[in-house]
């Protein structure tokens, strides 16, 4: 009886330790961020110290327009007013533009090689952010 209790009390412990640990992600700054893609991208694509400039350069417009974005996103929702169908796709085609506006300012700074590896990378991502999606959308259906 007393290792069945050790036992229901361990499991509690831990499965109360996961959530504790999903609940108090830690959150970035932007700056923040951005070092730490700088250096995941210095050691992945073994970037110089030009590169790493540039790099860092286009990281701080790039999440200066994705605040400014979040920001008008933000205010519409607060206002309750749904966007319409062309705003939707207004909104989709600026984020398109501005996506290969950012590919095209990367290729320049990377070298072939380089830039291979870069798309590789940002297509790997893209599916871990898709799967994460889906087991949300499971966890909360």
């Amino acid at each position: 009886m007393k290792k069945l209790f050790i036992a229901a009390l361990l499991f509690v412990g831990v499965a109360s330790f996961a959530q504790d640990a999903d609940q108090k992600r830690e959150r970035l700054t932007p700056e923040q961020r951005n070092e730490k893609q700088l250096q995941k991208l210095t050691s992945e694509l073994s970037l110089d110290a030009n590169q790493q400039s540039q790099v860092k350069q286009l990281l701080a417009e790039r999440s200066a327009k994705a605040e400014k974005f979040k920001e008008a996103r933000q205010a519409k929702k607060d206002s309750d007013v749904k966007p319409t169908a062309e705003e939707k796709e207004a909104f989709k085609k600026e984020m398109l533009a501005e996506k290969e506006a950012n590919d095209a300012k990367m290729k320049s700074i990377l070298t072939a090689d380089q830039y291979t590896k870069w798309h590789a990378l940002q297509e790997k991502n893209k599916e871990k952010a898709r799967e994460k999606m889906r087991e949300y959308k499971k966890e909360n259906n």
